[in-house]
């Protein structure tokens, strides 16, 4: 990404008190699989790791055509013997690079990730265990800890982890004993190892992985298994999705509720009673159908055992023969044996854009797990999507969101925002009743999925925006009339209901949003799921939904939301767009502003790549009126100062602000889930619902404080993912750099005056790219460890990389604890690295690699551990299927976007060169089968459509496409080419008229260690794999410009 010019908008927007809206979950290119497993947003090897690999699955990731750059390393490796395999579901161009190609049905990769794993499982770890897995799941993961069962209707359930604090004596432990995880160690005794979340915060020096006890620091082995030196065998439940679905996926219908075998042991709690425990290894290979001699008919003795995970049970959900399964994950695990986990998945967005994506990545990574390959060179997982990794990220932060002048920022998770102000919550199809596990209090889980977003804002699990129904800066003078503090003001006011959350009133007047600043974004085109939605409600205009809203077709309505009959179209009042060239959101916007293309301003851009940092320099000026986004936005700063004299001056600020992640915050709720709303527990700001944060800010002053670095850098310091560290003589060294303000009120502070000077603060702040830094952040992160980590960085303490230097050449960044590989001579960047080369705890419940998930809403939603769950219903094909026929064969099909070569999200591909190189406008891919069904021959026009909206393209029929499935290519735009569609009446849409967003709940949790809220970490996200539309031939071309160029199709023979 560029750098400074994302920076520069959102400076603007964060110095006037303005809501910076999320873009990695939104895109979906967030997996939610990687906070849930590692607490880390994503960390993935460079490409240059998969030289050292020695075996590598690519899995849903195209490399050739959207990782052109580096799919050298990828055809390289096979020259040193290393295997390749391709999992894609149509014959997509990395199939014919690799040696083996398996073709799962679209959306089911799960149920064959499972099959794997229960071979790796039964080979690896049971039959002829490896000891290099043993050693790497007993030391690394959650795998030893202890799980209670709760006792249900003839059989258990799996619940929350054991906690020290469960136990009598707390196991000795006084600072947060709630949140530290226990396990047996090898002698049949209770421990509460090192590395837990509990000893993140409130203590020092035993967050770290050696195997100590701690109470004793003495060393310790944890035991797997219970089995062999169990009280008892008791029958646990496990929930089972794979006889749900709908007609177009296959389906093994079992018992909804599996009921496994396991070796527990009874336990005396402090409260007096009993309770029974297991590991969460036994679990584990309970959940994937392992018999290990305890008699448990749902589990398999063979693979041809059609019971869930077997490859038997896989063949008949995803079309691959058992015996390629069995092949491939024995191979994969066999050559993780040998080599000490240098097998490799790299997967991308082929599997994350599936509503139920993190099952799908969970049973890649748990793959990755089994065989020891998280974090050790040549292995692991390679997620992709995007050019996103912002390497720098600690000296950009305070940049971008000025943080340096005032914080918190207001920030918002764009799928909820765009969910709630584009009403596509009013069509909603799909209940939290339908997924829901077998086993769940349904009672507990009632109303609309708008309900469970807003329950989460409340909670403090995930911002909100407009935050309160209330304006925020008139609360501060309304709490001085009551003689109130003012945070205790709002408290009270929002227990009494004088003050709202805006998201539950939605459809007010007051609470919505008003103006809307795009810039390095085709949101209203590329990026924009549910697009006809934005039209009709966000701005008033022309659309092409076909569907009945909630009111309209008697659906759940919501509980929490105020109901209005009709909703509020045309909530924004001005739109303005930063491009350089007349992208589908600019053709609806209010203003444009011309900017500056890549050659045209100074920036920097780092990759997940490579790790490198390197620059956007200007080789000439931006063409005529155009400006750098840094120069527009420092514009725009400059009178709003001006303008605002008179009407805003220095005002006092109300932000809500969500429990976050990487703050000793996140151990907020640890138990159970309590709405205060309910009165299940009190309001307090921050433990059972948001930070309440008072903010000054001084509006005259906006343009002043967006050209300087504020005193908070040296007030309150640095820092990032749970660290901080000092600033002091870095900003000296800026001082010196940039020189600073003569006067005003930033008299004295560095100046930003240019785009260079902008870069010149990240690179000074950032320990990837200051050495200096760099050995104080390892620093601050061993007094959390106990461990010295400063030899990391200590050779490059003098390394000080300026932007003048990377003009030069592009400087390879240096060691930084805020990310959990290496840039070292010796070793390819790899996430996981150092967690388990220098001991350091992932950022999880337990410390460690986290597979068993034991939220509340985790466990009642059936995904505490891996479960194959189908796509879902969308259910938007059926009420207009055969509604509106134009005598042409209409068809149901899976609608897929994958990524293109030539553009993605505000990418342009739409240039007369590639145009005409291609077939000069939007196509859609069909499989010949489904071609043949609807009389559509090659490059002929056709419509596709839903509830949502429709579309029209060329066909692109051809064999690479398995029926039942039709793609088209993400980020065509809807300006070049396009005849009007037969069923609106309008131009024909963009690929996003058919998509609706549908959020999960269980990517609404907050407040609960690893699972809590990060800007662009954690939070819904914009999936859309699961949607089918309608496909028919078009009848009559009409090109709406009477010109005389329509023409009629011919009808199908």
């Amino acid at each position: 990404m560029s750098m400074v010019s994302y920076a520069s908008g959102a400076r603007y927007l964060s110095l006037i008190g303005g809501t910076c809206l999320s873009f990695y979950d939104w895109y979906c290119d967030l997996p939610p699989a990687s906070p849930q497993t590692w607490g880390e947003q994503t960390d993935v090897p460079e490409s240059a790791d998969w030289y050292n690999s020695s075996y590598i699955i690519a899995w849903g990731s195209n490399v050739p055509q959207t990782r052109t750059p580096d799919a050298h390393f990828f055809t390289e490796v096979r020259y040193k013997g290393t295997k390749t395999v391709a999992v894609t579901p149509d014959y997509a161009e990395i199939a014919k690079l690799c040696d083996l190609w398996l073709a799962p049905k679209q959306g089911t990769d799960a149920a064959m990730a499972l099959a794997m794993g229960h071979v790796m499982l039964r080979e690896f770890h049971l039959d002829s265990p490896s000891q290099y897995f043993t050693d790497y799941v007993r030391r690394y993961t959650d795998m030893p800890m202890l799980v209670m069962l709760e006792e249900r209707d003839g059989y258990y359930a799996a619940g929350r982890m054991l906690r020290a604090a469960d136990l009598v004596d707390a196991l000795g432990q006084e600072n947060n004993p709630e949140w530290k995880t226990v396990a047996f160690n090898t002698n049949g005794e209770m421990v509460a190892p090192n590395g837990s979340i509990g000893f993140r915060w409130g203590e020092k020096g035993k967050w770290n992985l050696e195997q100590r006890d701690g109470k004793t620091g003495e060393e310790t082995e944890l035991q797997l298994s219970l089995l062999g030196s169990q009280d008892e065998i008791a029958e646990v439940g496990f929930p089972y999705f794979g006889g749900d679905g709908t007609e177009h996926f296959n389906k093994v219908e079992l018992e909804n509720v599996l009921l496994h075998k396991l070796p527990v042991k009874r336990l005396q709690l402090a409260d007096g009673s009993t309770a029974l425990v297991t590991t969460v290894y036994d679990l584990t290979l309970a959940n994937y159908g392992l018999e290990r001699g305890l008699n448990d008919v749902n589990c398999a003795t063979s693979y041809d055992d059609v019971k869930a995970y077997t490859p038997a049970w896989a063949e008949q959900i995803t079309g691959v023969s058992r015996s390629q399964i069995i092949r491939i994950a024995r191979e994969f695990a066999d050559n993780a044996d040998k080599t000490h986990g240098r097998s490799m998945i790299i997967v991308g967005a082929g599997l994350n854009h599936w509503y139920h994506l993190d099952m799908n990545y969970r049973g890649l990574i748990n793959m990755l797990i089994f065989c020891g390959c998280v974090g050790q060179s040549g292995g692991g997982w390679a997620h992709y999507v995007g050019q996103e990794k912002l390497r720098p990220q600690t000296g950009w932060q305070p940049l971008a969101f000025a943080l340096d002048w005032q914080r918190p920022a207001r920030h918002m998770n764009s799928t909820s925002y765009f969910y709630n102000h584009s009403s596509q919550w009013r069509y909603e199809t799909v209940t939290a009743e339908e997924l829901l596990s077998p086993m769940a209090d349904k009672s507990r889980y009632t109303g609309h999925l708008i309900d469970f977003n807003v329950r989460a804002e409340r909670m403090g699990w995930l911002p909100s925006a407009p935050q309160l129904g209330t304006n925020p800066l008139t609360i501060a003078g309304e709490a001085e009339k009551a003689g109130m503090n003012l945070v205790d003001y709002t408290v009270k006011s929002l227990k009494e209901g004088s003050i709202r959350f805006a998201a539950e009133q939605p459809e007010n007047g007051k609470n919505h949003p008003r103006n809307l600043f795009i810039w390095r974004s085709n949101l209203l085109g590329s990026s924009g799921k549910g697009h006809e939605f934005m039209l009709k409600y966000l701005l008033g205009t022309e659309h092409g939904i076909q569907g009945k809203d909630l009111g309209q077709q008697g659906g759940v309505k919501p509980e929490e939301v105020d109901w209005q009959d009709n909703g509020l179209e045309g909530k924004l009042d001005l739109v303005v767009t930063l491009d350089f060239r007349l992208s589908s959101t600019c053709l609806y916007s209010d203003i444009i502003l011309p900017t500056a293309t890549w050659y045209e301003k100074d920036d920097m851009n780092t990759s997940d790549m490579h790790p490198f940092i390197h620059p956007l320099s200007a080789a000439v000026d931006p063409a005529w009126e155009a400006k750098s986004d840094w120069e527009i936005y420092k514009a725009i700063a400059k009178k709003f100062s001006e303008v605002c004299v008179g009407h805003l001056g220095k005002e006092t600020d109300i932000v809500t602000l969500p429990i976050q992640h990487d703050s000793a915050a996140e151990l907020a709720q640890s138990l159970d889930v309590k709405d205060w709303k309910k009165g299940e527990c009190d309001l307090i700001p921050g433990k059972t619902a948001p930070h309440i944060m008072v903010v000054e800010r001084d509006y005259p002053a906006t343009y002043e404080r967006f050209t300087s670095i504020g005193p908070l850098m040296e007030k309150i310091g640095n820092g990032g993912k749970g660290i901080a560290w000092n600033t002091q003589s870095e900003m000296d060294l800026l001082r010196k750099l940039n020189y600073t303000k003569a006067e005003g009120p930033a008299k004295g502070q560095p100046m930003l005056n240019t785009a260079i000077d902008a870069a010149e603060m990240i690179l000074t702040l950032a320990p990837e790219t200051n050495g200096q830094v760099a050995v104080k952040a390892w620093a601050a992160l061993s007094e959390f460890t106990g461990r010295d980590h400063t030899h990391l960085a200590l050779n490059k303490e003098d390394e000080k990389i300026r932007f003048r230097d990377i003009q030069a050449q592009p400087r390879k960044i240096i060691s930084s604890p805020t990310w959990s590989g290496l840039e070292d001579e010796h070793v390819s960047y790899n996430a996981g690295y150092t967690n388990v080369h220098e001991l350091i705890p992932w950022r999880t419940l337990s410390g460690r690699q986290q597979l068993y998930q034991d939220h509340q809403w985790m466990r009642d939603f059936g995904e505490s551990l891996l479960v194959y769950r189908p796509p879902i219903d969308t259910r938007s094909v059926k009420e207009v299927i055969g509604q509106k026929s134009n005598g042409n064969p209409e068809k149901a099909l899976n609608f897929l976007t994958p990524h293109q070569k030539w553009g993605i999200h505000s990418t342009y591909s739409d240039n007369l060169l590639m145009l005409t190189l291609g077939r000069g406008g939007p196509v859609v891919w069909l499989s010949e089968a489904d071609a043949k069904d609807l009389g559509i021959a090659d490059n002929d026009w056709i419509e596709v459509f839903n509830s949502n909206g429709a579309l029209t393209a060329r066909a692109v029929v051809s064999q690479r496409v398995p029926a039942g499935m039709t793609m088209m290519y993400h980020a065509q735009e809807r300006i070049v080419n396009l005849p009007g569609s037969e069923i609106t009446q309008q131009r024909g849409g963009i690929h996003n008229s058919v998509t609706r967003i549908t959020p999960k709940p269980t990517h609404m949790i907050g407040g609960y260690a690893h699972l809590a809220y990060g800007f662009n970490y954690y939070g819904t996200v914009g999936s859309n794999r699961d949607e089918f539309v309608v496909v028919r031939k078009m009848k009559n071309i009409d090109w709406l410009d009477g010109e005389g160029n329509d023409q009629v199709q011919e009808s199908v023979k």
